[in-house]
């Protein structure tokens, strides 16, 4: 029997209607700058409601338009907002729905995860919504595919780029974390902190974020430690918050896009 990650935020952060579902993430993508770059081997994209921050992580995800038949695996981390969990949380599930179909999880990179700290943990997936988020869009933008989700919860930024090394694979595997930026600020402090933010992410400064600059802190710093390693340049694609896409001035919360390779 096929085990299935239902979605969790489906009619909430996007439409649970295919056909919408469908028509706003194209008209996102449609909408997004036309970048020439390089096939990007990872991307920080945000995960908030698509009203919110669909717009900046279609910047990111418009990219793999050209190199669709490229990609076969995308590793995708987010941070925990439901159940929380020490280390890493992987997924027992043969499949991730979304109302546009079902992503099957690659079982055999899983299974390699032999990794400390790691560990097969349902409860923090079930109604997590930083990484189911981002499904939609890649299955727009991409073929077929399989998906690595692991879920960061009270890690260390080595763990995470440990398990980015032994997932880390050719030209075939995407890199995606998932991550909001300052949240609940107002306009002008919250552009200061997020600026800060997207400087440390350039300069692959890993140990310059912390969680009130990013939700996702911790996959951040752990891809920017493997980064470094590597000797990759990262492109910022794009820097706003709430109140620049659909949200109240009052408080924001910010988000960005950026492209590693």
């Amino acid at each position: 029997m096929t085990v299935v990650r239902t979605p969790a935020v489906a009619g909430q952060f996007y439409s649970g209607n295919a056909g919408e579902l469908s028509a706003t993430v194209a008209t996102l993508l449609d909408e997004a700058e036309v970048r020439e770059t390089a096939a990007p081997k990872a991307l920080i994209v945000p995960h908030a409601g698509y009203i919110y921050s669909g717009p900046v992580a279609a910047s990111a995800y418009s990219l793999l338009k050209p190199y669709r038949d490229q990609y076969h695996r995308v590793i995708l981390l987010g941070p925990c907002h439901r159940v929380p969990v020490r280390g890493l949380a992987l997924s027992s599930a043969d499949v991730f729905r979304t109302p546009l179909g079902d992503v099957p999880l690659d079982k055999e990179g899983l299974g390699d995860l032999d990794i400390a700290g790691v560990e097969t943990f349902d409860a923090s997936h079930r109604d997590e919504h930083s990484l189911e988020v981002h499904l939609p869009f890649l299955q727009t933008v991409l073929g077929d595919f399989s998906v690595v989700p692991i879920v960061v919860g009270d890690a260390s930024p080595e763990l995470v780029a440990r398990v980015l090394d032994s997932l880390w694979g050719g030209p075939e595997t995407l890199i995606v974390i998932s991550s909001d930026l300052s949240h609940y600020l107002k306009y002008d402090e919250a552009r200061a902190i997020d600026a800060d933010t997207c400087k440390a992410i350039e300069t692959l400064d890993a140990g310059r974020i912390d969680h009130d600059m990013a939700c996702g802190a911790t996959p951040i710093a752990g891809l920017l430690v493997a980064a470094q390693r590597r000797g990759m340049t990262v492109t910022t694609l794009d820097l706003r918050n709430s109140a620049d896409t659909a949200g109240d001035g009052m408080y924001v919360v910010g988000y960005g896009a950026w492209m590693l390779v």
